[in-house]
């Protein structure tokens, strides 16, 4: 199944050559800036955005259940990357720039196939799996995914099925595969909450979100029912 799109007149190469004829049109600083973000800035900036959400949310009364979220993001990522493999190896896709004469290729020595994106695959991935975490680092994640997969058009590496791929598998993994990551990972971490020594990766120090995942006998403190007062007053007298 080599190529999914090699007629000049399929949308998927006239989008190709829209998108990535911006970067023949702008001033080599700017394709440079494009060269970077598109292959690492973005993955920099998801892991900034999940260590800014695990510090964040680690001080929430579900810290454990969000931090079970935000470990899962890396392993769907990984878990998206190997699913790739046979996929690019059944489909066969060659790079645009292999099949279609007069694009700007901004980095060189790509040589694998191009569907879907790893690329692509990896950031939504990531994302999807922040998302599950906090919905709000979860959209700016998001938002990153997406500037990533136009980064790799723009750089004349993937055609744009090639990320919308990345994007659908990437998410399906994230989220179809959530609930059994999450049923395993949540115990796990709640076991690192209550510990003395690394607890601290869960919770803040003093949250009240050790109490809410200990509980009674388990390490937290017993929940004392608050006196009435006509028992107070009776205390008061026998005294």
């Amino acid at each position: 199944m080599a190529g999914l799109a090699l007629d000049g007149a399929n949308p998927d190469v006239s989008l190709l050559y829209d998108i990535n004829g911006l970067a023949a049109d702008a001033p080599r600083w700017f394709d440079r800036v494009m060269e970077l973000v598109g292959e690492y800035g973005t993955m920099f900036g998801m892991v900034l955005v999940a260590l800014w959400c695990w510090w964040s949310v680690r001080r929430r009364e579900d810290a454990v259940t969000s931090v079970a979220g935000l470990v899962w993001a890396p392993l769907a990522a990984g878990i998206a990357l190997l699913i790739n493999i046979p996929i690019r190896g059944f489909v066969e896709r060659p790079r645009p720039f292999n099949d279609h004469k007069g694009l700007e290729v901004l980095i060189a020595g790509k040589t694998d196939y191009s569907f879907v994106s790893d690329h692509a695959t990896l950031a939504m991935a990531i994302a999807v799996g922040v998302f599950v975490a906090n919905r709000r680092f979860g959209l700016a994640a998001i938002g990153l995914a997406v500037v990533a997969g136009f980064c790799r058009v723009y750089m004349g590496v993937h055609y744009p099925t090639d990320v919308i791929g990345g994007f659908a598998l990437g998410t399906a993994v994230a989220l179809l595969l959530a609930p059994v990551a999450m049923a395993l990972l949540t115990p796990l971490m709640a076991a690192i909450a209550r510990s003395e020594k690394v607890g601290w990766l869960v919770r803040a120090k003093g949250s009240a979100a050790r109490d809410a995942v200990a509980g009674p006998g388990l390490g937290g403190p017993a929940v004392v029912p608050a006196q009435r007062a006509g028992d107070s007053e009776r205390n008061d007298l026998a005294a």
